[in-house]
């Protein structure tokens, strides 16, 4: 059977990849000259070096039911930091290790209540990712997920001192409503998978992991064509045909507009959006010269003070303010993996972004610079390149971005029980044949794979079709 994947982010290659393994006759077609859509590794302008375009640590990528299944870290290597991330303070830091003991320690006399809250979630973490959409739903441990995510979101602000400024960066790391359940859900989350797989790094950039995906993709009788824009559904699909649409849901309602209903198409259409991100890509002399110098162990750092400090941000943000004091997020990925350096240097690489007003076109280069450097004294004189990037150029990059929005719609309770539409089956459209699998699906944002597993799930099960085995070996395991 003739199946049409539209954008090649990856959802779109999980469900590319699995589809093809059922059989089928894939092609995917990407608007782009490089496959990958948000995992893309690129070249400095005018200087050595690698950046990320997008997300540059990949928890989800070792924890998904998709890549677990696909076996992954087979085809790709990580390299995972002992210190998972930090929360940058004045003086002492509050770090997370992947060793959760450790962190209860470190964090003195906070610490015991990180433990009681944490330990549930890591305890049971198949259960937890049950519940969150990265493994498969329904099964009888979802219940004890479920009460270890509720403990976990009442527990978060019931944390003090450095413990509450850890919680506070991993819940504004989902931009979803400060201090909301949505927020902390995905804080809760994000800091079990800290303590479980860690946050891992791809070696040689995020890019890696689109091409294991898209060589696994040929590898089965596959092919990607780039610089291909579909406007149309019907260039891509007939009656009797699949489709998989990698897209965002307003660009897909206007591609397929004359076979969907005008209900359908205005509920698409209402989807929202939130936050943006402003980023800054550097190549440095040396280190960032971070005041506790713990954190140079980290992959990531949140920048942002104590709980107060990020919530006053992150709300300034959300009301189409820039703040002069905005949360960071900081990545400095070559102090794990040396290869997106030319031979020999002894440079560094590290991106930050702020979040910033949806459709916001600053430059947040200042006000970033300016936040590291309260943490990091002298961090601006070890800067020997720098690439500004305003929320407007993620939109341009990817029309997935709305207005910048890098973690494709507004994350909120509603919004993640309707995502995109009120359903029991949101990957599926009224067209037969045509599935929805972007990060406007269930479980959302991340490089994770999942939401085009599902969609290519049930694409299969409608077809009368069982799930492939995705391993590198085709071992038979159905």
């Amino acid at each position: 059977m003739r199946v049409s994947v539209v954008g090649s982010g990856p959802n779109g290659l999980a469900a590319a990849v699995v589809m093809a393994r059922a059989g089928h006759d894939v092609t995917v077609y990407e608007k782009d000259a490089v496959a990958g859509g948000g995992l893309r590794t690129e070249a400095f302008v005018g200087d050595g070096g690698l950046y990320d375009v997008c997300s540059a640590v990949h928890p989800m990528a070792l924890a998904s039911r998709f890549f677990t299944s696909f076996e992954l870290d087979r085809r790709v290597d990580f390299v995972t930091p002992d210190v998972s991330f930090g929360h940058a303070l004045h003086g002492r830091s509050a770090v997370a290790y992947r060793d959760l003991d450790r962190t209860v320690e470190e964090l003195g006399g906070s610490g015991r209540a990180w433990g009681a809250v944490m330990r549930p979630l890591v305890d049971n973490i198949g259960a937890v990712r049950a519940l969150s959409g990265l493994a498969l739903r329904g099964r009888p441990s979802e219940a004890v997920g479920a009460l270890a995510m509720a403990a976990a979101a009442v527990g978060f602000s019931a944390l003090t001192g450095e413990a509450r400024a850890l919680a506070s960066g991993v819940v504004a790391h989902g931009a979803a409503p400060f201090g909301s359940m949505a927020a902390r859900f995905v804080g809760a989350v994000l800091a079990a998978e800290a303590h479980s797989v860690g946050w891992p790094v791809p070696v040689g950039g995020s890019a890696a992991i689109a091409s294991a995906m898209v060589a696994d993709l040929r590898a089965h009788g596959g092919r990607v064509v780039n610089d291909t824009v579909v406007d149309d559904i019907r260039q891509v699909w007939a009656p009797g045909d699949i489709a998989l649409f990698d897209t965002g849901p307003r660009p897909f309602a206007d591609a397929a507009a004359p076979l969907l209903s005008s209900g359908y198409r205005d509920r698409l259409r209402r989807y929202r959006y939130g936050n943006a991100a402003a980023k800054v890509d550097m190549i440095l002399s040396e280190p960032v010269p971070w005041t506790d110098a713990r954190l140079r162990q980290a992959g990531t750092v949140h920048l942002g003070g104590w709980e107060r400090d990020v919530s006053r941000a992150e709300k300034q943000a959300r009301a189409g303010r820039h703040p002069s004091a905005p949360f960071v997020l900081l990545s400095q990925p070559t102090r794990l993996d040396r290869s997106r350096l030319p031979a020999a240097s002894d440079r560094e690489i590290v991106w930050a972004y702020a979040h910033v007003p949806n459709g916001s076109s600053s430059d947040a280069t200042e006000s970033i610079l300016r936040r590291i450097e309260t943490f990091a004294p002298g961090f601006r004189d070890t800067v020997v390149h720098l690439e500004a990037r305003p929320a407007t150029s993620f939109a341009e990059l990817n029309p997935n971005f709305v207005g910048g929005d890098v973690l494709g719609g507004r994350v909120d309770l509603a919004q993640l029980l309707t995502r995109p539409t009120l359903t029991a089956r949101p990957w599926r459209t009224p067209i037969p044949g045509v599935f929805l699998c972007s990060a406007a699906t269930p479980p959302g944002a991340g490089v994770h794979g999942m939401a085009g597993w599902h969609a290519a799930r049930i694409a299969l099960q409608e077809n009368g079709q069982k799930m492939p085995d995705l391993s590198p070996t085709d071992r038979n395991h159905e």
